[in-house]
């Protein structure tokens, strides 16, 4: 089965600059606030963490795995499913609680607030980079990875469109869908 791209309507240069260009005062409207309500929304469906943990957590995933086209919703999930395995082993719920204090305190130490109010994303990565060590960072950079990445609808903001063996593989799904060569 062969895959057909459909060749629309391509952005230039002049329009993503202008569309920037007009974007850029309405992103700036946009308060730290406002860019949270959706992560508040999915904390209240946590079951082993605390909601705030959770929003915290959420902000954590988007700086360890930042894409700024993806939608909140794929973060939340990736935690949600942490809280989930936090919910059948209380050490895991409280190696997540325990992490989320220290990067609380270490915010409010740095920046004198927390971390999910740190406004720069840069200030938050330095955070970060200092609990590199932990295991509440290895716990969260190595399960985030895999209940991140491997969310099946995510994967059509990559432009990946799944395993290709069920269908012949890639030789006759894919391969030749490139459109930027000259034509020989």
């Amino acid at each position: 089965m062969m895959r057909i791209v459909k060749h629309g309507a391509r952005l230039g240069r002049r329009g993503f600059l202008g569309a920037s260009a007009a974007a850029l005062p309405a992103a700036a409207a946009l308060s730290g606030a406002s860019l949270l309500a959706p992560a508040k929304l999915w904390a209240e469906e946590a079951k082993a963490l605390k909601p705030g943990s959770v929003v915290t957590l959420i902000q954590m995933a988007r700086d360890l795995y930042p894409h700024d086209r993806i939608p909140t919703m794929f973060y939340a999930r990736a935690v949600l499913a942490l809280d989930a395995a936090a919910a059948q082993d209380s050490t895991q719920r409280d190696l997540l609680e325990e992490g989320v204090l220290r990067l609380d305190a270490d915010a409010r130490d740095r920046f004198g607030t927390p971390y999910i109010a740190v406004p720069g994303e840069s200030d938050r990565v330095t955070l970060l980079e200092a609990m590199t060590a932990s295991g509440f960072f290895k716990k969260m950079r190595g399960d985030l990875i895999v209940s991140f990445y491997n969310q099946h609808d995510l994967w059509r903001y990559f432009g990946y469109e799944g395993a290709s063996a069920e269908y012949g593989g890639y030789l006759h799904r894919g391969f030749d869908d490139i459109d930027w060569l000259p034509k020989a």
